[in-house]
């Protein structure tokens, strides 16, 4: 992906967000001809000269100091999941000293064997592009429309994002499935700004921007989004609605690194913990986590 056109796009879709009166500003004489902030008046709020702003804002932060980025932020009035996507950027740019490798991930056994003990919780094991690289068996009950087509396609891993923008069973299946949309595409934005040398993230969303006129609309936005924790809500095909808790926790070694274990709990008492139940007795004990390593699954 190109960094400089994302740093540019993403600064200004952020500048045409702020009015002059949320930046403190007077709004000033006579119609404005831009949405949003002017340049020169980010700069003011910066602290950074407008020729310096403008450098900027056409992709040349490769350099730029933390302090000066953190200026900019606060001047922008970014939220942490776009502070973090202003300095991911601006690592991004730095050059290369050798080219980089992309090493397949693969799903270290104790976290599977994690996975395997959540008998009474659905959850999986994805990476940055949204791979689910391993899934325990509830976890794999309760996302059973997504593994569906899987059964004629065991090439690649199952993907969220592919299943929610190209899956036509996806919109009965996600209930907030607008709200599920936007922050998948979101959570891409930020991993594009974290790593924007990786292929095959860049051929998942060139995939998904061919074919799907909601993502392309959603990617053009350029907002970013912390994918931590929240509710989901699922119309199952066999037990109806579930309304589950989800929390994100990324994996603690080097090794581990860029995948995120999910879990889902639903209220105790709920009929949402009742249909889980139900699915966790339907799935055998004896199967294991569906270890769907990229070691055994290319994109």
């Amino acid at each position: 992906m190109d960094n400089r056109a994302e740093i540019r796009e993403f600064l200004a879709s952020r500048r045409a967000k702020i009015t002059p009166e949320q930046a403190g500003l007077a709004p000033g004489a006579g119609i404005r001809r831009v949405p949003g902030l002017r340049r020169e008046e980010v700069a003011v709020l910066a602290g950074v000269s407008i020729d310096w702003y403008v450098r900027l804002e056409k992709g040349h932060i490769s350099g730029v100091s933390d302090d000066v980025l953190e200026a900019v932020a606060r001047a922008l009035q970014l939220d942490e999941a776009e502070r973090q996507h202003l300095f991911a950027l601006a690592r991004a740019a730095k050059p290369l000293r050798s080219p980089r490798r992309r090493t397949r991930q693969a799903v270290r056994p104790s976290v599977l064997r994690i996975l395997e003990s959540m008998t009474d919780t659905p959850a999986f094991v994805r990476n940055g592009r949204l791979d689910v690289l391993a899934i325990n068996p509830l976890g794999r009950a309760l996302y059973a429309p997504m593994y569906a087509p899987m059964l004629d396609d065991p090439v690649r891993p199952a993907n969220l994002a592919r299943f929610t923008f190209l899956d036509p069973s996806a919109t009965d299946f996600l209930i907030d499935w607008n709200e599920v949309a936007t922050s998948t595409v979101a959570v891409l934005r930020a991993e594009a700004g974290r790593d924007p040398h990786n292929r095959e993230l860049t051929d998942l969303v060139g995939e998904l921007a061919t074919r799907s006129e909601p993502f392309r609309t959603r990617w053009a936005t350029h907002n970013v989004h912390l994918h931590q924790s929240g509710m989901k809500h699922f119309n199952h095909p066999l037990v109806g609605r579930i309304d589950v808790t989800f929390d994100s926790m990324p994996l603690p070694t080097k090794e581990d690194q860029g995948l995120t274990l999910t879990a889902y709990t639903a209220e105790p008492g709920s009929t949402s913990q009742d249909a889980l139940k139900l699915l966790a007795s339907w799935t055998a004990p004896t199967t294991g986590s569906d270890r769907q390593t990229a070691e055994n699954n290319r994109p």
